[in-house]
């Protein structure tokens, strides 16, 4: 996975912290996260504020899709 991967990163995200309100997740926090991702291989100084926030964005979608 690469950090242009957006929709396959915030599915995992969504799987692997199924109780987090993506909303509420720091930036910092949220790179750490994407970092530890199993199959993500990266540079990790290709990130920035802006795939961060794509990223936190279709991790809320994903978590709307979810049924409760």
């Amino acid at each position: 996975m690469k950090w242009t991967d957006i929709q396959d990163i915030a599915i995992a995200l969504a799987e692997i912290h199924p109780d987090t309100d993506p909303k509420t997740v720091r930036f910092t926090d949220l790179y750490r996260w994407v970092m530890a991702l199993e199959g993500f291989d990266d540079d990790p100084k290709r990130s920035g504020e802006r795939i961060l926030e794509a990223i936190q964005s279709a991790w809320i979608e994903e978590a709307a899709d979810i049924p409760c």
